[in-house]
């Protein structure tokens, strides 16, 4: 059985000029969990996956977290951020190693994706494709905390549902806290919905 990660946030704030974006935010978020992040564009959502990532720095506040010390985490940012000269294959293997066979990355793909994308550079996709590409690296890559910012932008409701079915199987006992507009989107993976 794996660690169980437990990230408490006390007093966080983060603010850009005479803009407040977090105050005073105080949360409990633990593995096994999924959370969804609801607020208006630019009331700190954003800026909260990425305090948690490491890439922004808070103006005060603490982030710890118990249990596992150094967590790893797996992301969706708003952009793709796709290996773009390679195929969406060549993108799974970059993040999971010898994790999973190819014929079981290809399965993966083949859930989201038609068969014809399997041998095209992912430049060539369509930017639902993309995405889709984007979720699967973030839920399959070793990790502890997976983070996603607007994952289902560009996906029909369909796509979609295919692709929350993945998210629940594959994250599984994980923290998984997901910024999102739509508030369907959390009675679809179960999540805990925390208003920013």
């Amino acid at each position: 059985m794996p660690d169980s990660l437990r990230i408490e946030i006390c007093g966080l704030e983060k603010s850009y000029g005479e803009e407040h974006v977090l105050k005073d935010l105080n949360l409990t978020l633990s593995s096994g969990n999924f959370y969804c992040l609801m607020a208006p564009s630019g009331t700190g959502k954003t800026t909260l996956l990425r305090i948690l990532m490491g890439l922004e720095t808070p103006d005060r506040g603490t982030i710890a977290s118990f249990g596992i010390s150094s967590p790893r985490i797996a992301a969706v940012f708003q952009e793709d951020r796709l290996l773009e000269g390679y195929t969406a294959l060549q993108n799974l293997k970059f993040v999971t190693g010898k994790r999973y066979s190819q014929k079981e990355l290809t399965n993966f793909i083949l859930t989201l994706l038609p068969e014809d994308s399997l041998e095209k550079p992912v430049y060539e996709f369509s930017g639902g494709m993309r995405r889709r590409v984007a979720i699967l690296r973030s839920i399959l890559a070793p990790s502890d905390m997976v983070l996603m910012d607007e994952p289902f932008t560009g996906l029909d409701h369909e796509t979609k549902l295919s692709a929350i079915g993945m998210i629940r199987s594959q994250c599984s006992g994980k923290l998984l806290i997901a910024a999102t507009h739509a508030g369907e989107d959390a009675g679809l993976l179960g999540a805990q919905v925390v208003h920013l």
